[in-house]
Formats: C-alpha cells, sequence, structure tokens
C-alpha cells in the first residue's frame, strides 16, 4: 500500500496536515441539516394532521350534542315553577340521536371511533365524548401505533314558546264634517 498518508508517521506532520485538510466537510455538513431539514417537515406534518383531525372528531361530537339535545319528545315538555316550559332529555334517546348522527355523518372516516359518553345530567343538557385513533401520515418512529384522541361536546335543550302577538288597535275614525 503506498498511499498518500503510508509511511508518515506523526512526527513528520502527517497528522497535522490531516487536520488542516477540511474536503469532504462540506459535505457532511450538507447531508446533515438535510436530514435536519427532513426532520422538521416530517414533525410539522404529523402535528398538522393531528391539529386537523382533533378539530373534525371535536366538529362530530358538537354535531351529535346538538342531535342529541333536539332529541326530545313533545309529551316530555313541562312546565317549570316559573311558568317557563322546558323540554326533559332523556339518556336513552340522547345516546340514540348521538348514534345515528354519528352514523349518518358523511365522510366520517375516523379509526375505531367510540362514543364513551352519551347522556344527560340535567335533564336539559346533552353530553357527548367521542374518541377515536389517530395515526401519523407518514410512517414515524415515535408513535408507530398513533395516539387517542378524545373530545367533549355539550349542547343545551331549550324549548321556547312565544306569546302571541297583541292584535294592533283598530285606528280612531276621523269625524266626519
Amino acid at each position: 500500500m503506498t498511499g498518500r498518508w503510508v509511511g508518515r508517521g506523526v512526527g513528520h506532520g502527517g497528522w497535522a496536515r490531516l487536520r488542516r485538510d477540511d474536503s469532504g466537510s462540506t459535505l457532511l455538513l450538507t447531508v446533515g441539516f438535510g436530514a435536519l431539514s427532513l426532520a422538521v417537515v416530517l414533525v410539522v406534518v404529523a402535528a398538522t394532521s393531528l391539529y386537523l383531525e382533533r378539530k373534525r372528531l371535536f366538529t362530530a361530537a358538537d354535531g351529535a350534542a346538538l342531535a342529541s339535545a333536539e332529541a326530545f319528545d313533545l309529551d316530555r315538555i313541562e312546565a317549570a315553577d316559573d311558568g317557563t316550559v322546558r323540554a326533559v332529555l332523556d339518556p336513552a334517546d340522547v345516546r340514540t340521536a348521538a348514534e345515528d348522527y354519528l352514523h349518518a355523518l358523511p365522510g366520517a372516516s375516523f379509526h375505531d371511533l367510540t362514543v364513551e359518553r352519551a347522556d344527560t345530567a340535567d335533564g336539559r343538557t346533552a353530553t357527548i365524548a367521542l374518541s377515536c385513533r389517530w395515526r401519523p401520515p407518514i410512517a414515524s418512529l415515535f408513535v408507530p401505533d398513533g395516539l387517542r384522541i378524545d373530545v367533549t361536546a355539550t349542547a343545551r335543550a331549550v324549548f321556547t314558546v312565544e306569546p302571541e302577538p297583541e292584535p294592533e288597535p283598530e285606528p280612531e275614525p276621523e269625524p266626519v264634517p
């Protein structure tokens, strides 16, 4: 082997010349920054995907809560002590309305969508808690199985009775001269 550095020891200045020779260091730096840039792009894409999936799930929960709050029978309307009229929600009707809404939801492609909670605590407020599994759009070493997303939405049943408008008084007839 008769290479450039063969036969040259530390005493002959070979190592010092090797340290001063920086050829190839730019390529190593470029590869390092390229890998770092790719990692940043992948993290931003995954974070954006997670945010959008949570927003979609919350929108579905909000719609299910609204549908559940409106799922009362007219037979279950009662008058309160203060003279107002209010609707009373049944927990079974709340769950059924939420599940029907989610099944009819167009374009809902959630992974492992689960209705964690669909009930009413006070008979007026429907509470819907949903969860699903989010998977990163590009394979990830950090979260290969994805993450579980949980959201909760509430909606209140409001039943209003509009009073009949009072008739306008008839104008006084003008006296005839």
